[in-house]
């Protein structure tokens, strides 16, 4: 069973709740950090990371003196990665989404594969729990790409059976976030009542939507604002599993870095409670058999 958590925008409290579901899962779980430009699951969590890997992207490299100006691979390229100046061809390996359409097209054999570096991804463990992150390259604009690879390595990691991800995946609805919940079999919507929080909850259940996956809601900082999110999730049938207060106790453990599911007894029961109600959405099959077949 994959769990992915998201918001519609930052700063509503998905890696609050992303690590307070990892503490009290009750089964063998892997926390995973798929929000690789800002990752911060590690901040609650504090695991220790027990291997680290690079990755990295396929890009061409132009083979001197072969080119014959065909123009076919700057053609091609969407992202103008590549570009024919003249006789002259030139590569842009910043640009490059990796596709190797280029590669393919060539019909001199003027480009070969290269490599670029997307940053790195990381295993540990924390308290029992599995722990999986990337991490981006300070400088590297693509995001996806690096996601793809941290999948991959969940895949592996889930491909035995026997245990489960919670994935922590970026805010917003842009690809990156899109690319996140791909495989899961449930996607948490963590939002506040607040007219932002409504705002951006209403875009990401049209963006996830599509997806077909069943959605829910968590509302974080209860009590303050309104109920037009709750309106709102009556009237698009989003189910609201579990509703965090606005309480100075919360406010204090996340300043400490403390995992919420751990201050009190209350929110312990809390978060078990959101557990037990995601087991019961995912009703669509194990994604993680899906990501095996395709890994």
């Amino acid at each position: 069973m994959i769990i992915a958590v998201a918001s519609g925008k930052g700063g509503t409290g998905k890696t609050t709740v992303s690590a307070s579901l990892a503490q009290v899962w009750g089964a063998p779980v892997v926390a995973v950090d798929l929000d690789v430009e800002e990752p911060n699951l590690h901040l609650f969590l504090r695991p220790e990371i027990t291997s680290t890997s690079r990755a990295w992207l396929e890009v061409p490299r132009v083979v001197e003196g072969a080119c014959t100006a065909c123009g076919a691979c700057s053609e091609l390229c969407q992202f103008k990665a590549i570009s024919l100046l003249g006789d002259v061809l030139l590569t842009f390996p910043e640009m490059c989404h990796g596709c190797g359409g280029c590669l393919a097209v060539c019909p001199s054999g003027a480009l070969t594969p290269d490599q670029r570096e997307l940053g790195e991804i990381l295993w540990g463990r924390a308290e029992g729990v599995g722990f999986l992150s990337g991490r981006l390259r300070v400088g590297e604009a693509m995001s996806p790409p690096l996601m793809r690879q941290v999948r991959q390595a969940l895949a592996g990691l889930l491909a035995g059976g026997g245990r489960d991800a919670i994935i922590d995946a970026p805010p917003g609805v842009s690809c990156p976030a899109v690319n996140a919940v791909m495989d899961a079999d449930v996607i948490l919507l963590v939002t506040e009542p607040t007219p932002f929080g409504l705002h951006d909850l209403g875009l990401a259940r049209e963006a996830f939507s599509p997806l077909g996956k069943p959605l829910a809601v968590v509302i974080n900082r209860a009590g303050l604002g309104d109920d037009r999110v709750r309106e709102f999730c009556r009237r698009e049938g989003l189910p609201i599993l579990a509703e965090i207060p606005f309480a100075r106790q919360a406010a204090e453990a996340y300043a400490r870095g403390q995992v919420l599911a751990c201050a009190s007894d209350d929110y312990r029961g809390l978060f078990a409670k959101l557990a037990q109600d995601l087991r019961h959405l995912a009703a669509r099959g194990p994604a993680s058999e899906r990501m095996a077949a395709h890994a």
